[in-house]
C-alpha cells in the first residue's frame, strides 16, 4: 500500500491534519466530545444487558413457559434477526432527521420491547417484545458509532468510537449480575424482572440525548455551517483547529455533491453503494461488511448467550455457580475492552485486531479440546472444567481486545461522509443477520456435532478472519475521516 503522502490529491488535507492537532495536544482528550460520545454510546448498554440477562433468564423461561430447544433458539436469536430491520432503517432515518434524534428513537423503541417482555404471559407475547426490542437494538448499534465517529477529533476517535463496545460489555456484566442476584426470587417473577429492568436505562438515555449536540458533519451536509462551527469549536482544542476541520468537511461534502443542501436526506445513496460504486467505495464496503461478518461469525454472542449450557455440559449444574462464573466472564470482558479502548489511538487498529483474532483462535482450540475431553468421559475431571472456564474467558477477552471494539470503530470511520450512515447500516445489517443465524443454530449444531465440534469450526473461522484482516485492512489511526478514503484509493492503484 502506497503511503498517504504520495497521493497528491490529498496533500492539502494531510497538511491540514498536521496543523489540526499540533505537538503536545495529541494526547489530550476533549471533554465536550467525550461527554457527548459517552451519552451516545450508552444506547449500547441495551444490547449488552439483553445478551447478558437472557443467558440466565432463558433457563427460567424454559421451565416456566415450557418451550423446546428450538423455541429457545428462536427466542434468543430473534432479537438479533429483528435488529436487522432497525439497522437498515437507521441509515436513512439518521440522514433524514439527524443522528441525535435517531438515538432517541432507538431508546424509545427498545423501552417498549423491554416492557412487553417483562409482562409477557406467553411465548407469543415474549416474541412480540423481542421483535420490537430488536428493532431498537438495530437502531442503536448503527447510530452510536456513526455519531461518535463524526463528532470526534482524529487523535481520540479510536477511543471514543470504541465506547459503544465498552457499554455493550458493561451491559452484559450488569445482565450477569441481575441473573446472580435475582435468581433467588420465585421462578415466575425473577425472569420478568430480569427482562423488564432494561426499560429503565432506555428512559435515562432518551432524556440524556437532549443534552447532546448534533453531528457537525450531518449539519455540514445540510448546509448549516454556523451550527457545525459552534460544535466544532467545543470539540477542538483551538479556533484554528475548528476552522480547519470545518473546511475539510465542506470540501469533502462538495466533492461528494451533498454540500449546502438543506434537503439532503441520503436519497440515492444505497443505489450508489450497491449498484455503481467506485473502486475505492467498493473496497470500503467489502471491508466494512467483512469485519462485521467475522465479528459475529466468531460466535461471541452465542457463547455469551449459551455459556450456562456450555458449563452445564462441562458438569456444572448449580444455577448459582453457573451465574457466578458468568459474572467472572463479564468482569474479564469489561476489563479487556477498556484496555483496548485506551490503547486504540496509540497502537492502532490493525495490531490490536490481529492480537485479538489470533488469541481467539488459540482460546477456541483450547475450549474445543476441553469440551471434547469432557464430552467423551462420564467422570468430569477438575482440570478439564477449569480449562474450559479459562478458555471461555480468554476467548471473550481476546474478542474484547480486537473484534469487539474495532468493528464499530473501523466500519463507521472508513465510509466517506455522504455514504457513512447508510453504508454503516448495510454493514451492521450483515452483523445482525450473522449474529441471529449463529444464535438460532448454535445449540442445534452443538447437539449434532458436540460443543467441541462447534468450537473447532469457530477457531477455523477466526483463522480465515486473521488472514483477511492482515491482507485487506489498512491502518486508519490518526487520519481524519476526510483522509481515510485515500487509503483505499492507494491500495487499488498500487
Amino acid at each position: 500500500m502506497a503511503p498517504l503522502e504520495n497521493n497528491s490529491a490529498m496533500a492539502p488535507l494531510e497538511n491540514n491534519s498536521s496543523n489540526e492537532v499540533p505537538g503536545p495536544r495529541k494526547s489530550r482528550l476533549n471533554k465536550y466530545a467525550f461527554a457527548a460520545a459517552l451519552l451516545a454510546s450508552t444506547t449500547s448498554v441495551l444490547l449488552g444487558y439483553d445478551i447478558g440477562v437472557m443467558s440466565g433468564a432463558i433457563i427460567y423461561i424454559k421451565e416456566y413457559i415450557h418451550i423446546s430447544t428450538i423455541e429457545v433458539e428462536i427466542l434468543v436469536g430473534s432479537l438479533n434477526v429483528c435488529s436487522l430491520i432497525g439497522s437498515l432503517l437507521a441509515g436513512k432515518t439518521s440522514d433524514w432527521i439527524g443522528r441525535r434524534y435517531t438515538i432517541v428513537l432507538a431508546a424509545a423503541t427498545f423501552f417498549i420491547g423491554a416492557i412487553l417482555m417483562g409482562l409477557a404471559p406467553s411465548f407469543a407475547f415474549l416474541m412480540a417484545g423481542r421483535v420490537i426490542a430488536g428493532i431498537g437494538v438495530g437502531y442503536s448499534l448503527m447510530i452510536g458509532p456513526v455519531y461518535t465517529t463524526e463528532l470526534s477529533p482524529a487523535t481520540s476517535r479510536g477511543f471514543l468510537s470504541s465506547l459503544p463496545e465498552l457499554f455493550i460489555t458493561i451491559g452484559i456484566l450488569i445482565g450477569y449480575l441481575s441473573n446472580y442476584f435475582l435468581a433467588s426470587l420465585p421462578d415466575h417473577i425473577n425472569w420478568r424482572i430480569m427482562l423488564g429492568l432494561a426499560g429503565f436505562p432506555a428512559i435515562a438515555i432518551g432524556f440524556g440525548v437532549v443534552l447532546m449536540p448534533e453531528s457537525p458533519r450531518w449539519l455540514v451536509m445540510k448546509g448549516r455551517y454556523d451550527e457545525a462551527n459552534k460544535i466544532l469549536g467545543k470539540t477542538s482544542d483551538t479556533e484554528e483547529e475548528a476552522e480547519l476541520r470545518l473546511e475539510e468537511m465542506k470540501r469533502a461534502a462538495s466533492n461528494l455533491g451533498c454540500e449546502n443542501s438543506s434537503h439532503f436526506s441520503g436519497k440515492g445513496v444505497w443505489k450508489e453503494l450497491l449498484l455503481r460504486p467506485s473502486r475505492p467505495l467498493r473496497r470500503i464496503l467489502v471491508a466494512a461488511i467483512a469485519i462485521n461478518f467475522f465479528m459475529q461469525a466468531s460466535g461471541n454472542d452465542a457463547v455469551v448467550y449459551y455459556s450456562p449450557e456450555v458449563f452445564k455440559a462441562a458438569g456444572i449444574h448449580n444455577k448459582k455457580k453457573l451465574f457466578g462464573i458468568t459474572v467472572i466472564m463479564g468482569l474479564s470482558k469489561t476489563f479487556f475492552v477498556l484496555v483496548s479502548a485506551l490503547f486504540l489511538d496509540r497502537f492502532g487498529r490493525r495490531p490490536l485486531l490481529m492480537i485479538g483474532t489470533i488469541g481467539m483462535v488459540v482460546s477456541l482450540v483450547g475450549l474445543g479440546l476441553g469440551s471434547k475431553f469432557l464430552g467423551e468421559n462420564d467422570i468430569k475431571p477438575t482440570w478439564a472444567i477449569v480449562l474450559s472456564i479459562i478458555a471461555v474467558c480468554a476467548d471473550l477477552s481476546f474478542f474484547s481486545i480486537g473484534l469487539g471494539p474495532i468493528t464499530w470503530v473501523y466500519s463507521s470511520e472508513i465510509f466517506p461522509m455522504k455514504y457513512r450512515a447508510q453504508g454503516s447500516s448495510i454493514a451492521v445489517s450483515v452483523n445482525r443477520v450473522v449474529s441471529g443465524v449463529v444464535s438460532m443454530t448454535f445449540l442445534t449444531i452443538a447437539h449434532k456435532i458436540t460443543f467441541a465440534g462447534v468450537f473447532f469450526i469457530l477457531a477455523g473461522t477466526m483463522t480465515v478472519a486473521t488472514i483477511f484482516f492482515f491482507i485487506f485492512l489498512p491502518e486508519t489511526k490518526g487520519k481524519t475521516l476526510e483522509e481515510i478514503e485515500a487509503l483505499f484509493e492507494d491500495k487499488v492503484s498500487s
